[in-house]
This record gives C-alpha cells, structure tokens and sequence, in this order.
C-alpha cells in the first residue's frame, strides 16, 4: 500500500540527512498508525533516486505488509453444539456418514460440534441420575453412562462459545423389555432438566428418536408400544422438541449382508437415513429460534 511520494529537488547536495530524517519521521507515523489499528504489521521502506540532468530526483516510497491476527471473536467461533446418546441403534448411527454433512452444509463447518456417547442395551437410568421405579424403589447406582458423556461433553466445549445445544437422544428398548414405560416420559423429562442444570442453559432443543414397529405386538418386550406414547408424550409436552419416525428403518439389508423386515435394529440404509432425519429436525429447531440460545 503505497502511503506516501516525496520528491526533492536538489542539484548540489545529495541530501542524505534529509532523506534519513524523512525516513525516521515516517516510522515514527506508521508504528503510530499500527499501534491505533491494533495490527501486527511490518514496514518495508523503499528509496529510489533517480538523477536527471540539472537535479536529484529521490521518490520515497512506503509500504505496509500486514500480517492477519485472528480477533478473539474469529479464532474462537461460536459453535451449534450436538449431543447424541442412547443405546444400540444410536450406537450404530454413524454420525459421519448423514448427520455431520447435513448439520455442516446449513451451519459451516467451523461452527459445527458434534459429541456422541452411546450404549448398547442399556436403560435410561444409567443416563438419569434421580430415576425411580414406579413403586418408588431406586437401584444402587444411576447416571454412570450419562457421566461418561458429559466427561466428552465438557472437555468439547473448553474454549468454545456455544450458541446453541441440541440433545439427540435414541432409546427406550431396554425400558420396554424392562416394563418401565409408565415412567418413561417422566425419566426422560427428568434427564432434560438434568442437563439443563449442567450446561446452565434452559434452551436445549431435543430430538427423539421413537422406537420403531418392531415389536408392535409387545410380545418380546412387553411396554414396546407403552413406551412409544411415553416418548410421543414427551415431545408434546414442552417446546423445542421433535419426534423422528423410525418404523421404516428396520427393513432391507443389514451392514453383514442379511436380509431384515421389522427388526430391532437398523439396516445399513436406515442409519443413514436416521441421522439425515435427526439433522434435519435438530436444524429446523435451531432455525425456529433465529439460531440463538442463551443461558441461565
């Protein structure tokens, strides 16, 4: 960036003490000019004499090479938090797969964190830490699962603004087998308030996946379809909630090859398709809310 040209006109004298103090004075400006933009920046000064026929030309000419330093607010982006839990067909969701592309193509890359934690055939008390069975009794240990993944969680996020915080949550199959679905609604509604609390945040969209058309019949687990009112519940009972349908995941092929209609788990297409479906209801959420969260 060319700042300034100064020519002297001078037959007899070759002016270098003019010319030195020309320069000095115009470092002196530029580290003045540098320190006012907050810049790092480098100064290169370039002097060019030409001698014509009857005088010294001198063309004095400065520049500034500007090196970019990142803003606090560039170098730590705020970032759309994703967090994604529950059991074996959240285990078998690759999120890298649909969920990640679909999430970073709307948001950006740079503004996109993605933690996942899941277990296979698990109940949701080893997520909710206050669980209770219906008749009041509570087993020796909960919330151990839900511990390992706020430890990703919390180690995620050190240094990063978080803008918005999505939890993605598949489960409920232990808990059918189990006959827990008349606490269900109230177990998961208790595990959102628990990461609320956590996260300090009262703003937390929710995705739910609700258990497929496996066992329509409760003959193998028994609150098949008890638990899937519960989590239909669930999702009309508060805001910043959405329910994923899952009844059409389970047919086709599996990842070892094997032919399935209505199974448990999902075939190779259906997980892809089911983190497409999480993606997409996880961003129409953020987007109804302008894209801002808040915290407590």
């Amino acid at each position: 960036m060319r700042i300034c040209k100064l020519q002297c006109l001078d037959e007899n004298d070759s002016h270098e003490n003019t010319f030195c103090g020309i320069v000095q004075m115009l470092w002196v400006w530029g580290s003045i000019l540098l320190a006012w933009k907050g810049c790092l920046m480098k100064l290169s000064v370039c002097a060019v004499a030409v001698r014509c026929l009857s005088s010294c030309c001198i063309v004095l000419t400065v520049g500034l090479v500007t090196s970019h330093s990142p803003t606090a607010n560039e170098g730590n982006a705020s970032c759309h938090l994703f967090i994604l839990s529950g059991q074996s067909n959240m285990a078998g969701m690759r999120p890298e797969d649909s969920f990640i592309p679909d999430i970073e193509k709307v948001f950006g890359k740079e503004h996109v964190l993605v933690v996942k934690d899941a277990h296979g055939g698990q109940p949701i008390r080893r997520w909710y830490r206050e669980w209770e069975a219906a008749d009041g009794s509570r087993p020796d240990s909960t919330g151990d699962l839900y511990q390992l993944l706020m430890d990703k969680v919390q180690a995620a996020i050190i240094g990063k603004e978080i803008q918005t915080v999505t939890f993605v949550w598949m489960q409920g199959e232990r808990d059918a087998a189990e006959k827990c679905g008349e606490i269900y609604t109230a177990s998961l509604e208790g595990l959102l308030q628990q990461l609320s609390n956590d996260l300090k945040r009262d703003d937390i969209n929710v995705v739910i996946g609700r258990l497929s058309d496996f066992d329509m019949k409760n003959a193998k687990y028994p609150h098949w379809t008890l638990i899937r009112e519960q989590q239909a519940a669930f999702f009309q009972n508060g805001p910043r909630r959405s329910l994923v349908n899952t009844d059409d995941l389970n047919d086709g092929e599996n990842r070892r090859g094997k032919k399935i209609k209505d199974d448990l788990h999902y075939s190779a297409s259906g997980y892809v398709e089911l983190g497409k479906r999480f993606a997409q209801e996880a961003i129409q959420l953020i987007e109804a809310s302008d894209g801002v969260g808040g915290g407590r």
